[in-house]
């Protein structure tokens, strides 16, 4: 396949994902975004009133980093687990095991359409917290490279999940037993100091800690993890997840069977 052949078949399968999102947005952007913004009213402006200040800023503003990264990675997810099980289901996604497109392709197409679906929903529900909160952006550039690689681990793991599927419920399990419960443990409507000792150390085994962290330094400037060690974590996660989604999209049994 000559580079340009490369592209073109990129791009298809991109504008596909993307046209799919926009396809369904009451349920792929619309729905989050209010979810999300009822996060603010509730724990921001009611039960945040009743609470001290965290780390120099409002609680309402503490929290909002972690509500948009927490939007942005089960979108990315979503998007892809979905996506990628209905063609499996489906039998379409043989269509591009048999052609020539590589796997790397094959995956970074699929991974682009959850990042594009993770980084609009989180660039709207931003949008609302600058509204609700007057939050500020302090690393505009780090928020951006956070956020992408973010959604971009988790689209990942979306196509992970869509190779072992088997049903619709395989796809469903992981976000309501895995994600969600890392994503509230990584601390996301709180400190991790505030933990004690031994659950400090158990949320540094936490991968989604990290991402959290690392985005909130990007928009408020504070931290748990030192940052420059949340961002090396942030993208060899990337890379990692990239090539065991490579590989298991070339080597498993379950996309032959």
């Amino acid at each position: 396949m000559t580079f340009q052949q490369a592209c073109y078949a990129l791009l298809t399968l991109l504008r596909k994902e993307v046209g799919r999102c926009f396809r369904i947005w009451p349920q792929t952007v619309a729905a989050p975004v209010v979810t999300t913004t009822l996060y603010f009213f509730i724990f921001g402006k009611v039960i945040g009133s009743h609470i001290a200040d965290q780390h120099g800023f409002p609680y309402i503003q503490y929290i909002v980093p972690g509500l948009i990264l927490m939007a942005t990675l089960i979108n990315a997810y979503v998007n892809t687990s979905s996506s990628f099980f209905g063609a499996k289901f489906a039998g379409s996604i043989e269509e591009l095991l048999v052609s020539p497109m590589p796997a790397t392709l094959i995956v970074f197409g699929y991974a682009m359409g959850g990042v594009f679906r993770g980084a609009l929903v989180g660039c709207m529900v931003a949008l609302v917290a600058i509204c609700v909160t007057h939050v500020h952006f302090v690393h505009p550039v780090l928020v951006v490279y956070s956020m992408l690689v973010t959604a971009f681990v988790f689209a990942l793991v979306g196509i992970i999940n869509g190779v072992f599927a088997r049903k619709f419920d395989d796809v469903s399990w992981v976000p309501n037993f895995i994600i969600s419960p890392l994503t509230y443990f990584a601390g996301v409507f709180y400190s991790v100091q505030m933990l004690p000792p031994f659950w400090q150390a158990a949320s540094h085994l936490d991968p989604i800690y990290y991402l959290v962290s690392a985005f909130r330094f990007s928009m408020l400037g504070v931290k748990d993890a030192t940052t420059s060690y949340a961002l090396a974590v942030s993208t060899v996660l990337a890379i990692g997840a990239f090539i065991l989604t490579t590989q298991l999209l070339i080597r498993s049994k379950r996309m032959r069977s």
